[in-house]
């Protein structure tokens, strides 16, 4: 039995009544993120309706997004983000769904590829969302995400949900020109109608070639064995080229009388906070699922993989970023190399043994 996510905006109704009209068995989950006030209330109300007529089963919970977002130290959109995809796991564990399908679509796929160009991205940030892949959370990563719309643009959405008589709520936030995605919705793919009036399908088409190759390259090796080749230099000498293979370590005693604060590219943390033995040679590793790190300053505790998109860690780099790991709990990392350490081995008066690490710079 699928889990369907709708907001009451055209796109998800629009995936609400094509499950339906599929004939399959589906419950439906609706998110009220406390965001617009009355707006918000009337999304809600519009669902529910939706759902008692057709005599779907209907989960609906409210969260107190902002609040949220402050005691994580992220954006509203993060937050948002983060509260659903978790809910969505708990009602699938706890009613045994088999899946989640959310409404993205063609147009979505469009604006992703250009906020990935536009901040800097690798292979994977090129090859667009997938038709099937699972939930972007650790505790329920192996629950599959599936979107049914990816193919379809926003006008095609536009004329199904006009032809079944469909009522939906919009979103008056997707007018303001007030962060990143809306700008490129609202002002800059305009213009590129205007050169091509077919680009969301353009754009689409070219994710696809780029996803089969970089399948490929995965699978055989890029031009024969390069790909091979390419992961050894990764694991001897680090990720970035050859960074990895540039950090020094080295366990020093701390009296207080040199300034903690350092250049550029030298990180210093609390060797016994940290739970490092003298003389011991530290757990360097790589990113796993249910990592988590409270940077220095930070309120609260983020998961590793939210760290990197803060950070803008194009994501076929992610796995080869170092981490120290805590002895204590592996999952907590107590630096990431040569970004940030934990708030919790931060040095203080009573420091008497650090950890510094170096990155050698060229």
């Amino acid at each position: 039995m699928l889990l369907v996510a709708v907001s009451g905006g055209i796109d998800s109704m629009c995936l609400a009544e094509k499950v339906r009209l599929s004939g399959g068995p589906f419950a439906v989950a609706h998110c009220n993120f406390s965001l617009r006030g009355e707006e918000s209330d009337a999304d809600e109300a519009l669902v529910r309706a939706w759902t008692a007529r057709h005599g779907i089963t209907c989960h609906i919970k409210r969260f107190e997004t902002r609040i949220f977002a402050e005691a994580e130290g992220i954006s509203v959109e993060m937050a948002a983000r983060r509260l659903r995809y978790h809910w969505f796991g708990e009602l699938c564990r706890e009613f045994g769904y088999e899946g989640v399908a959310v409404a993205h679509n063609a147009n979505d796929n469009a604006e992703t590829l250009i906020l990935n160009l536009l901040r800097g991205t690798g292979l994977r940030g090129i090859t667009g969302m997938k038709e099937n892949g699972f939930l972007p959370d650790p505790d329920y990563a192996d629950i599959p995400l599936l979107r049914p719309l990816l193919r379809m643009t926003r006008a095609e959405i536009e004329t199904f949900a006009k032809e079944n008589g469909l009522s939906w709520r919009e979103d008056g936030t997707n007018a303001l020109n007030d962060c990143k995605r809306n700008i490129i919705r609202n002002l800059v793919f305009p213009v590129f109608a205007d050169i091509n009036p077919s680009f969301v399908q353009t754009l689409n088409r070219d994710m696809a070639r780029f996803r089969t190759e970089m399948e490929l390259v995965h699978e055989n090796g890029p031009f024969g064995a390069r790909e091979g080749e390419k992961k050894a230099l990764v694991h001897e000498n680090g990720p970035f080229g050859a960074r990895e293979g540039e950090f020094t370590m080295s366990e020093e005693a701390w009296d207080g009388s040199l300034p903690v604060k350092q250049p550029e590219g030298v990180l210093i943390l609390d060797a016994d906070k940290a739970g490092i033995p003298e003389g011991t040679e530290p757990d360097i590793g790589h990113w796993e699922s249910g990592d988590w790190i409270r940077p220095l300053g930070a309120p609260g505790k983020k998961k590793m993989q939210d760290w990197f998109t803060d950070h803008h860690i194009p994501a076929d780099e992610k796995p080869f970023v170092p981490l120290l790991r805590s002895p204590r709990n592996p999952q907590h990392i107590l630096a990431v190399i040569p970004f940030c350490i934990d708030h919790c081995v931060r040095v203080d008066n009573s420091t008497r043994r650090i950890i510094r690490i170096s990155v050698k710079n060229d």
